[in-house]
């Protein structure tokens, strides 16, 4: 029995050290591999992550052009700027790319240049 006994303590030994070997060999490659790891990472060049698309709600306000009235007065009556150029575009008869107008309030009369022909209309200031 103390054979046995001995020939058990001595398996146990070795099996012992060889488990503390192969823990030993394990530990010792997992931590060359982590430094051969880590060099590898120390030496790649860093990647640039993309950059993030911000997206930032543009609140713009609406400008709205003042409105703007004008009158003409002459000997006590008042007409409206407006009013003569809606006028002129009825006299021409046909749509024009450009007017041109000339107020004569002594004379009452409105002349204007559309699309290059000259003509002109009463106003009437009476």
């Amino acid at each position: 029995m103390a054979t046995e006994k001995k020939t058990a303590a001595k398996t146990t030994k070795t099996a012992a050290k060889t488990t503390t070997k192969k823990a030993t060999t394990k530990t010792a490659k997992a931590e060359e591999t982590k430094a051969v790891e880590a060099t590898a990472v120390a030496e790649a060049p860093a990647k640039k992550a993309p950059a993030k698309k911000t997206t930032t709600k543009k609140t713009t306000t609406k400008k709205t052009a003042a409105k703007v009235e004008m009158f003409i007065e002459f000997g006590g009556v008042q007409v409206s700027v407006d009013e003569i150029i809606e006028n002129v575009k009825k006299v021409n008869g046909k749509d024009a790319k450009s007017y041109t107008i000339y107020l004569k309030p002594e004379d009452s009369k409105a002349y204007f240049v559309a699309d290059g022909e000259e003509k002109e209309m009463d106003v009437f200031f009476a």
